[in-house]
């Protein structure tokens, strides 16, 4: 009798680097190395803690977005339900949740792709993958990844979407992370990003820039991601902004 490979065997099958199996239930292509690149400030050290993973989801997350995108932006489930409409998810496809944290959207996206289909949350933080595991059902066609979120390892054209949200503006290098994720895309796949999106009238952009300069968090102009996406040849792009945040989606072109 032939037992039917896991969705984290598959997900060994789709890597192009060496990746070890942790006792918490993820694969990890980092090893010993505390993070992927170079720490950008103090959020980002926060994420990598030990506590933040309890809280993370139902309470981090939740506060700091309301506070971020204002009291009309979409709340964390608005997000969830927004980035599967954007991504089109559909059963069977392979969706890749970068910077998944404790993988509330990465579950998602496994409803949505079903049994046949795989969705592979990556995050750098041991502590967050841990919890992330703990809270998917074995059977939910999820698996998780400790690696690089700017270079993710991937073959070219291996997944069918990617989801981004509320971590590249901590990227030391999201110019080289955007490029990442155009090249591991299939043609006709799609990206969903949530970053920061600077405020137009000049005072409040001197907010903006100074309370990114002492978070750690690069503060995008509003256009910015739509047109970085453009030159990478995505098309079908859509922007949202609330608050100091944008949400902004884009498809590559399908295969002749």
């Amino acid at each position: 009798m032939t037992t039917q490979p896991t969705a984290r065997d598959r997900l060994a099958d789709l890597l192009d680097a060496p990746a070890k199996p942790v006792d918490a239930g993820y694969l990890d292509v980092l090893g010993d190395a505390p993070q992927a690149g170079p720490t950008t400030g103090l959020t980002q050290r926060v994420m990598r803690t030990t506590l933040l993973p309890q809280v993370y989801e139902h309470y981090w997350r939740p506060a700091f977005g309301r506070l971020f995108k204002g009291p009309f932006g979409p709340s964390m489930a608005d997000e969830i339900r927004l980035a599967v409409e954007l991504l089109a998810l559909r059963p069977g496809q392979l969706a890749l949740d970068v910077a998944c944290g404790t993988g509330r959207f990465t579950r998602a996206f496994g409803q949505a792709v079903g049994a046949e289909g795989l969705a592979i949350g990556l995050d750098g933080a041991p502590a967050m993958l841990t919890r992330a595991v703990a809270e998917t059902p074995v059977a939910a066609g999820v698996a998780y990844l400790r690696a690089d979120a700017v270079e993710p390892p991937f073959p070219p054209s291996t997944v069918d979407a990617v989801c981004c949200f509320a971590a590249l503006h901590m990227f030391a290098e999201p110019e080289r992370a955007l490029d990442s994720f155009a090249r591991i895309l299939r043609p006709g796949g799609r990206v969903v990003l949530l970053t920061s999106a600077r405020r137009d009238w000049q005072p409040a952009r001197i907010v903006d820039t100074a309370g990114g300069i002492l978070s750690g968090q690069r503060m995008f102009d509003r256009g910015e991601i739509a047109a970085a996406l453009r030159a990478r040849g995505f098309v079908v792009i859509t922007e949202r902004f609330s608050g100091v945040t944008q949400i902004v989606a884009g498809k590559l072109p399908e295969a002749n």
